[in-house]
């Protein structure tokens, strides 16, 4: 007996992976696309695809697979309607039934059989969808959100049987026991809960983060000689985020089992874990952890009471590729998700990208510590590929049509022969003529814009696509240099549209390498950018390793984007100093003006005006007097003095004049 189980919860986003139970010959997967895959183990084939309607707004958080010879819900028609003997005995048959939790709270129940969306549950939760679990026996599913609380539902009437608070914080991972009457919650607590009453049963208590894992070990307790009830004594493991420990813990009859037993030891965050459940006391755990970093590690150990020391893997698996073709170094592959087949003597290893990955079958060999599989994953995914595409033909078309095909695995063209394409660049050469070198073609692309120009005033040349192409096969920086400084919007899109479409990629590579460096050869990458998004999306679209391709770009443009708040922000700030100690200059530098002013004018009340004008009036009038009087008194002076200078002289015609006071007393 196996159980297998993808990480729930956690901070980051992570690939929805489950495979189905009784003998894993379907996965389940949910890419980042949001688009449900279901693929067949054995062959690698694509069986179903679905796209829900709501796949952008509401991303798939969780997958679970419903246990072999589950009830099968209402169709869409109704419960009323009768069944006629075929949909009977299809009723009656095996009903795989996958649910999906979402991120807006809903949950969705798809039938592999039918390739279809059987109903959808809603009114439960109003937050993000964390776990969903199926009851083994009753056919209920159980559900567990960010909102805090755990659903029990209906599937016969996608309706909600019973709703629960399961922790103070949110609830990320759930576990149904082995007898189907216990539940585990987890959240930073894990919590033991009776399903019939609803009643808090246990506590454990000892991972800093939510746990993402929760897994039962064992289906019979160690010591058989005691009664059993159902789940005293058995184990049970748990995973959380961020942590490299996974801890075993086991219920005891005496609660003393709020810490851990033991825990495995591994390098990174857990992302899928797998096991075999040991019915005995004496059949080991078999285990299998899928790590972040894309490593396997296997661990077997039998579980007999309190260890202190973690215990380290067993054996560790990673995958590379050869580095023989193209790339001298190997390169690591991520194992996305692990799982023991039914003799529990191999494993299914799921490994590659999530959007279309490869899957094998490995015997288990733990006498090795560390196992590196070679494997050529691009060669894979072409075989892979021609598998799935193999109903479509290649028409048979005329020798002299020119087809045009873009460079996906998969898609093939007719061939012509190289005889009759040499054939031709003969017949076409004179005899007396010698081929150009390379360097003369490109000496003749160097066209200088300033001295030839045609009569419009363009340029020959408008575009670079065979030199850019070259520049690119080559990777010869001074031709990469010359082509990609071009500043004209005109001759950049025209390069884009003429180059080939085998030559996107590289030159994407070439400009997220350029994009890193100076920012002024970043402005300038950009707009090559925007060109052949817009230009070569359609292309791009049909790729089926475009995320892995354009991963490091996408981050680029990310961590680019995060920075503008704060750029704008200290762009604000500046401009306000800057403006400021402009103004203050302004006013310094300014030359200092007369405040007096030249004319006042004031205005005053009718009443005040008239009193002022009366006083005025009079002043104005004695003054008149005054200065009458001062005229006439000067007249008169003037007058006197006139007459006197006029006898004076009227004397002195006559020869009288006035005798001195001393000689009229000598007369005397």
């Amino acid at each position: 007996m196996a159980a297998a189980g993808a990480a729930c919860g956690g901070d980051a986003p992570r690939a929805p992976c489950a495979f189905s139970p009784g003998g894993r010959r379907s996965l389940a997967l949910c890419g980042p696309d949001g688009r449900l895959r279901v693929w067949d183990t054995p062959s690698s084939r694509l069986q179903h695809e679905y796209v829900p309607s709501a796949h952008l707004s509401a991303a798939c958080t969780c997958l679970a697979w419903a246990p072999p010879g589950g009830r099968q819900p209402p169709s869409k028609e109704g419960p009323q309607r009768k069944k006629r003997k075929s949909e009977a005995a299809e009723a009656g048959e095996q009903f795989d039934l996958l649910a999906i939790g979402t991120a807006v709270g809903s949950i969705l129940l798809y039938s592999t059989v039918k390739g279809e969306l059987q109903s959808k549950l809603d009114g439960g939760h109003d937050n993000r969808i964390n776990c969903v679990r199926w009851h083994q026996d009753n056919g209920c599913l159980y559900s567990c959100s960010e909102d805090k609380h755990i659903v029990e539902w209906n599937t016969q009437t996608c309706k909600v049987k019973c709703k629960w608070k399961g922790d103070n914080s949110s609830v990320s991972c759930l576990c149904i026991s082995p007898d189907g009457k216990m539940l585990l919650s987890a959240g930073r607590t894990i919590k033991l809960w009776d399903l019939e009453t609803k009643e808090l049963y246990r506590n454990f208590t000892g991972h800093a983060t939510a746990v993402s894992a929760l897994l039962f070990t064992t289906v019979r307790p160690p010591n058989e000689s005691q009664p059993f009830d159902g789940v005293t004594g058995l184990y049970f493991l748990s995973g959380a985020a961020r942590d490299r420990l996974l801890s075993v813990w086991q219920i005891r009859a005496d609660r003393k089992d709020k810490n851990a037993v033991m825990s495995f030891t591994v390098t990174d965050e857990p992302i899928f874990v797998d096991l075999t459940m040991s019915e005995s006391k004496e059949e080991p755990v078999k285990l299998a952890v899928v790590c972040r970093d894309g490593q396997l590690h296997l661990f077997e150990h039998i579980l007999n009471g309190y260890c202190k020391k973690p215990l380290t893997s067993n054996c560790t698996i990673q995958i590379a590729t050869s580095g023989k073709d193209s790339d001298a170094t190997p390169k690591p592959v991520p194992i996305l998700a692990a799982a023991f087949c039914s003799d529990k003597q191999s494993l299914l290893l799921v490994y590659g990208n999530t959007l279309q990955p490869i899957i094998e079958r490995v015997s288990l060999n733990t006498t090795e510590s560390l196992i590196c599989l070679i494997r050529d994953v691009q060669k894979t995914m072409v075989l892979q590929t021609e598998m799935s595409v193999s109903k479509v033909k290649t028409p048979v078309v005329n020798k002299e049509a020119k087809v045009l095909v873009p460079g996906i695995p998969g898609h093939s063209a007719t061939i012509k022969s190289q005889y009759s394409g040499m054939q031709k660049m003969e017949s076409k050469r004179k005899p007396g003529d010698k081929e150009d070198s390379i360097e003369d073609r490109l000496g003749a692309m160097d066209i200088d814009t300033v001295k030839i120009k045609t009569k419009g005033g363009l340029p020959q040349t408008d575009s670079f696509a065979v030199l850019l192409v070259q520049g690119l096969e080559s990777n010869d920086p001074n031709i990469l240099n010359k082509v990609l400084q071009t500043r004209k919007e005109a001759l950049i899109k025209n390069t884009i549209a003429k180059i080939p479409v085998h030559a996107v990629i590289p030159l994407l590579h070439e400009i997220t390498k350029r994009l890193q460096g100076h920012p002024y050869s970043a402005s300038q990458m950009v707009r090559w950018l925007k060109s052949v998004f817009t230009i070569h999306a359609s292309y791009l679209s049909t790729l089926p390793d475009l995320v892995p391709q354009l991963g490091l770009l996408y981050q680029l443009m990310e961590s680019r984007v995060k920075t503008l708040q704060k750029l704008s922000r200290l762009h604000g700030k500046l401009y306000l100093i800057i403006t400021q100690v402009a103004a203050l200059e302004k006013i310094q530098d300014a030359t200092d003006i007369n405040q007096t002013a030249k004319l006042v004018y004031e205005e005053e009340s009718s009443e005040d005006g008239s009193e002022d004008e009366m006083i005025a009036d009079k002043d104005s009038d004695e003054n008149w007097d005054e200065d009458e009087e001062k005229g006439e008194q000067s007249d008169e002076e003037k007058g006197e003095q006139s007459d006197e200078q006029e006898m004076a002289v009227e004397k002195e015609i006559n020869g009288e004049s006035d005798l001195d006071p001393e000689n009229e007393s000598e007369e005397e």
